[in-house]
């Protein structure tokens, strides 16, 4: 039984897991809307939403916890000075995860788009 255990796998080991989902939520960060897989869409949606949910504080301390929580520098400041910003007033749901019916030709997955909205 799986229970308190929420999350896809991956088939990844932990520390792989972690890596790949931060990565993904770099990529989302700097280019503001990827294709991927649907359960990787889903899988960082919730992830994307707490870092906008931290750095709609505009605080230090906010901006120190998304460096730490993101691959790149970069991003992290994107993140902190352009895209929080822009949801100081909306209380949730940030981002959007669009199916398409588009599969992926070496598996056939099915293929999602997640941007802000």
């Amino acid at each position: 039984m799986r229970h308190l255990k929420k999350g896809k796998k991956f088939n990844r080991k932990t520390g792989d897991r972690k890596a790949f989902i931060k990565g993904l939520v770099s990529n989302l960060i700097l280019r503001e809307r990827i294709e991927t897989t649907e359960a990787r869409a889903k899988a960082i949606k919730p992830e994307i939403e707490k870092l906008i949910t931290i750095g709609r504080k505009q605080n230090l301390a906010s901006l120190r916890l998304l460096l730490s929580r993101v691959f790149s520098k970069k991003a992290a400041e994107k993140l902190y000075y352009e895209i929080a910003p822009r949801y100081k007033d909306r209380t949730g749901g940030y981002t959007r995860v669009i199916k398409t019916s588009n599969m992926r030709k070496r598996d056939g997955v099915k293929v999602a788009r997640i941007e802000f909205v």
